[in-house]
Order: C-alpha cells, then structure tokens, then sequence
C-alpha cells in the first residue's frame, strides 16, 4: 500500500528507508509486478540470520505464476521502497536510502514444482553479485539505486533444465559496525529454466546456515577514517559462496 507524505506524518507512521524486491525482467520484458514472487508484505528487514525468514523473506504475496527463462538470459531483478515502488512523490528512499549500502546477490535452489515447492530444506547456490569496488568506492546498493531499482545478471548457460527458485538479497551494512545490526532483505521468484546444460551443483549451503552474524561481510565496519562509507579502501567480501562457474 502507498500513502502520501502527508497521510504517513498525519497518522505518526514512521518513513523507513527499507527495500523490497519485487517483480522480475527477462531479456528487459518487464514481467509484472509480483508475477511470480514470493515477496513480504512490509520492507521491514531480517536480521537475524537463523530466522527461517532469510529465505524468501517473512510471508506476505504468493503466485501461481511461473516465470519461464532459458541459459544465458538476463535477468532483471527490481527493488522498491514498498510494493508498488515509490511511497510518495518524489520519494528520496526510493528504491532504498543512500545510506544502505551494501551487496546484492542473486542464488537459486532446484526444485520440482517452482509454483508449489515449499522453501525449508532447499539447497541454494550463489550464480551472482555485485559487492564493492575499491576503485570507485561503489556499492551493489549504489548501482541499484543508479539503475531506478533495478539489478541485472544472467542466468548461468551450463544449468541443468527445471525448476528452480530465484533469491535475491541485498544487504545493508550501514549500521553493521554494531552487533546484529546487519540488515538483510530478500524475495524469491519462481521460475522455469530451458537449457541445454546438464550442471546441478554440488557445492550447495542451507539458508539459513549459509551465514554467521560473525561473518566479515556482515559484522563489518564499512566507514573509513573520514567517515565515508569506503570500507577504508579495502576489499569487501560477500557472506556466502562464491558464485558458481561454468
């Protein structure tokens, strides 16, 4: 739901500066919002890492819809302030605050019926992300922005034809320098692979379990001696596995 500024201030709701990905492109074929997506209700993010709530986010929108991709296609993923996009004109959190920085990351899981498949137990595996360059100082949250909410990668060409679910996370660590103040946000789309190849992966994590609130790339101090969010100029590394490779 969208409210005006003034209806928000009105009613003493707070204006967060949360994120929600939220419908899904392919090949830049916008596919509609919330077709085939499991995505909360509320931007709130997850930050506990052991909450069944860092799959595909807490419960919220469900569809019968399954979005069918073949190997190599890019894939757009877009982000919101809420669903829908926007909360108000000229919405300055949209699609999240500048302050969030952080990665993004995109893993899929296999399963039989992408439209029916329940979410514990799945084996996931990391195909991309977008973390920080030490060169520019930029953020995968800062090419999101750049990009009016939208991120984009490809789906892997040596992947095994079927069914699979799409999580893509991002993380913002601009309060991360405090203990379990990371925040996590997260959807999944279903979706439906043609391809001619033949690689299910092995190398697989459980989520949650895939990461520790100890890890570096979440219990992290990304503010250099000036204050900037430049990670002090050093290399940032991703919670999780390495993407795959084909």
């Amino acid at each position: 739901m969208k409210f005006s500024l003034g209806s928000l201030l009105a009613c003493g709701l707070a204006v967060e500066a949360h994120s929600i990905f939220q419908k899904v492109s392919v090949n830049g074929k916008d596919q509609g919002q919330l077709t085939g997506i499991r995505a909360p209700n509320n931007n709130n993010p997850v930050q506990d890492v052991n909450s069944n709530n860092m799959i595909c986010g807490q419960s919220g929108s469900k569809s019968n819809t399954v979005i069918k991709v073949a190997g190599g296609d890019r894939i757009g993923a877009y982000w919101g302030h809420v669903i829908g996009g926007a909360q108000f004109a000229n919405d300055v959190d949209h699609p999240i605050a500048k302050s969030h920085k952080g990665p993004v990351m995109a893993y899929l899981a296999k399963v039989d019926n992408a439209a029916t498949a329940g979410v514990n137990g799945l084996k996931w595996f990391k195909i991309w992300q977008d973390t920080f360059d030490t060169g520019s100082k930029v953020w995968g949250v800062d090419n999101m922005i750049k990009n009016q909410g939208w991120v984009y990668f490809n789906i892997p060409t040596c992947l095994a034809g079927g069914d699979y679910l799409l999580r893509v996370e991002t993380l913002a660590l601009h309060s991360a320098n405090k203990p379990n103040q990371a925040q996590f946000y997260q959807s999944c789309a279903q979706i439906s692979l043609t391809s001619s190849g033949t690689k299910i992966p092995t190398e697989t994590v459980s989520i949650p379990g895939a990461y520790k609130a100890s890890d570096p790339g979440i219990s992290a101090n990304i503010y250099g001696l000036a204050g900037q969010p430049d990670n002090a100029g050093r290399a940032y590394q991703a919670p999780g596995p390495a993407p795959i490779t084909c």
